[in-house]
């Protein structure tokens, strides 16, 4: 906490600086425990010149690892210094200086404030300090946050390999069968934006791929009457599904009535272009899509996919769709973990 007082303590070159110390392990491998078990030499300095080295200015001897997490720090956005509303803001240089003068200064505060921003590798530079139990446990806090992205990312990709194998080799996200799962969803981007002939051809193609035992049958079937029956029962059932999410929809929609009637009016009379229907289409895709990967398609065994190691060590993901995927997820995390501070301080 800002207000807190912490023990004076000496801001040594820590493991990271000297040249005759072993490196660290790789990211993966290092440990809380490796880190605080590492016992530096006795300073042997007269207390001047120890007093000196203690309080110079930033220069090349400046632990790498302090270098490193203080610029991750500063490009992250994260709020360095209390400001006055008008005050102009940091720049990238004053935000290096005021996160290294408070690391140097009073280290236990500076990972108090900045432990959501750090990485088990940055644990090192508060080895000096390793006695006090705050750094124990926001060491563990760091740890376990980065073996669940660790786990959470390679879900993620496995999920991904699963949904590009069912695009190529199955029917999962075609229009009827995304349909029978979302009817709404499907009615909203798609139904409602058909013509009369379209809507015939999706029915008249539907029922003859059943009828022929085509991609859309069940496996195992020969068609026939039968099949066509149960063709039938299926578009109710979906009908039915569709009419039950329209009024639960309806339900919700109680305040704010007559702006959403004029916007629902609107919408009525808006007819799209092939190409705004192209992007509705684009749209209601992704969504179907974004449903799979968080896991929230109920006819799926996620167990088989996310344990499949047929799926393991594949980098399929992008950059940009990580960042997205985990967005609300480390909000959360952020929120679990600053509810543990509070425990801690109380």
């Amino acid at each position: 906490m800002w207000g807190e007082i912490d023990p004076p303590v000496k801001t040594q070159p820590n493991l990271c600086e000297s040249k005759d110390e072993p490196e660290l392990p790789e990211e993966n491998g290092i440990t809380f425990s490796q880190i605080c078990g590492f016992h530096r030499p006795a300073d042997t300095r007269q207390p001047q010149q120890q007093q000196q080295q203690d309080t110079e200015p930033v220069s090349q001897a400046e632990s790498t690892c302090v270098n490193d997490m203080v610029e991750a720090i500063a490009r992250s956005g994260s709020s360095v210094k209390s400001q006055q509303k008008g005050d102009a803001e940091l720049t990238l240089d004053q935000r290096r200086e005021e996160l290294l003068q408070q690391y140097r200064s009073r280290p236990l505060v500076f990972l108090e404030r900045y432990h959501v921003c750090l990485k088990p590798q940055d644990l090192s530079v508060f080895a000096h300090v390793s006695s006090d139990p705050r750094v124990l446990h926001y060491g563990k806090v760091i740890e376990r946050r980065a073996a669940a992205f660790t786990n959470r990312t390679r879900v993620r990709n496995q999920r991904y390999a699963a949904l590009r194998a069912l695009q190529e080799g199955g029917e999962y996200f075609s229009d009827e069968q995304m349909r029978i799962r979302e009817p709404l969803l499907y009615e909203q981007y798609i139904g409602q934006y058909l013509t009369d002939e379209e809507v015939l051809a999706r029915s008249q193609e539907s029922m003859l791929d059943d009828a022929q035992g085509g991609p859309g049958a069940p496996a195992g079937n020969k068609g026939g009457l039968t099949q066509l029956l149960l063709n039938s029962y299926q578009e109710r059932l979906i009908q039915d599904r569709l009419q039950r999410e329209q009024e639960r929809e309806d339900g919700a929609r109680e305040e704010d009535e007559e702006e959403e009637d004029v916007i629902a009016a609107q919408q009525k009379d808006w007819e799209p272009t092939a190409e705004e229907k192209a992007l509705l289409r684009e749209e209601f895709i992704g969504q179907m899509h974004q449903r799979f990967l968080d896991g929230k398609d109920k006819d799926i065994n996620y167990s088989e996919v996310d344990e499949n190691p047929d799926y393991d060590n594949l980098d399929i993901v992008s950059r940009d769709e990580e960042d997205r995927y985990f967005d609300d997820e480390d909000e959360e995390e952020e929120m679990e973990n600053d509810e543990e501070d509070e425990n801690m301080r109380e």
